[in-house]
């Protein structure tokens, strides 16, 4: 896609660094990305996305915005209470970059959908907050040969990974089986730091620009453990289980 002269303007911070450059802007404003979840996660993910002139953007869940969601989720306000939050965090994005395409999907993520968008997307980013939808968002991401990005975030802890379908990496089954749930933690019962789910946004983010200008995800054969207590990071290799139900079968594209 031809940047244009104010495109030029708008992101020439963004051209000056020789990762991105103008053909990573371009790139990023032919690209299309999903983003599964517009809440602690989501909020940052979508604020970056289109700061960074990601063209096309496709939120998806089935959340309204409550009170209880402002103490963290920045794309939110109090006079939003009460949108669904893909409506909200759309307008947040809007307002940040108007030249981008921003489709709201209000609605629950679940595989026959996931099935239906996901031939049309570039990188999915997992912004969720609960096991059974990181699962179904993996398990489509396989299918599909697309670049997952996932993180998740409670009270002072988080996590993140990634997977490459070109590469054939560890997949999220591969770290987590789908059929051993550990039991469900919920910000409203465990609370959740509110900067920890930015910092973990903004580095699903990051990794999600890096796809979308040409490079493998930073995070794919890793698991990124996060700990706000001491603000240390520990990486750990993760690596690709072959009697995983999900990715055992499937060749690296």
């Amino acid at each position: 896609m031809t940047l244009t002269d104010d495109d030029l303007l708008r992101y020439a911070r963004h051209i000056l660094l020789d990762e991105v450059g103008i053909e990573g802007q371009s790139r990023l404003a032919s690209a299309h990305a999903l983003i599964v979840g517009a809440g602690g996660l989501g909020s940052p993910v979508a604020l970056y996305l289109a700061s960074a002139g990601v063209g096309r953007i496709s939120l998806v869940d089935d959340d309204a915005v409550d009170l209880t969601n402002l103490q963290r989720q920045i794309a939110h306000t109090q006079g939003r209470i009460g949108q669904a939050k893909v409506a909200s965090a759309r307008e947040a994005m809007l307002a940040i970059n108007p030249t981008i395409a921003v489709t709201a999907h209000a609605r629950r993520a679940d595989a026959a959908w996931l099935d239906a968008m996901l031939p049309g997307c570039d990188v999915v980013l997992d912004c969720s907050d609960n096991f059974a939808t990181r699962q179904a968002v993996n398990a489509a991401c396989v299918r599909h040969g697309r670049p997952l990005v996932w993180g998740a975030a409670i009270g002072m802890d988080a996590q993140l990974g990634a997977y490459d379908p070109h590469a054939g990496s560890a997949c999220y089954a591969c770290a987590f089986a789908p059929d051993a749930p550990p039991p469900e933690a919920r910000c409203a019962t465990m609370g959740v730091l509110a900067p920890l789910v930015g910092i973990v946004g903004t580095l699903q983010a990051t990794d999600a620009l890096r796809v979308l200008t040409g490079r493998p995800p930073a995070l794919a054969g890793r698991l990124l453990l996060v700990d706000a207590r001491s603000l240390r990071f520990t990486d750990l290799a993760l690596a690709r289980q072959p009697d995983c139900p999900i990715c055992r079968n499937n060749t690296p594209t």
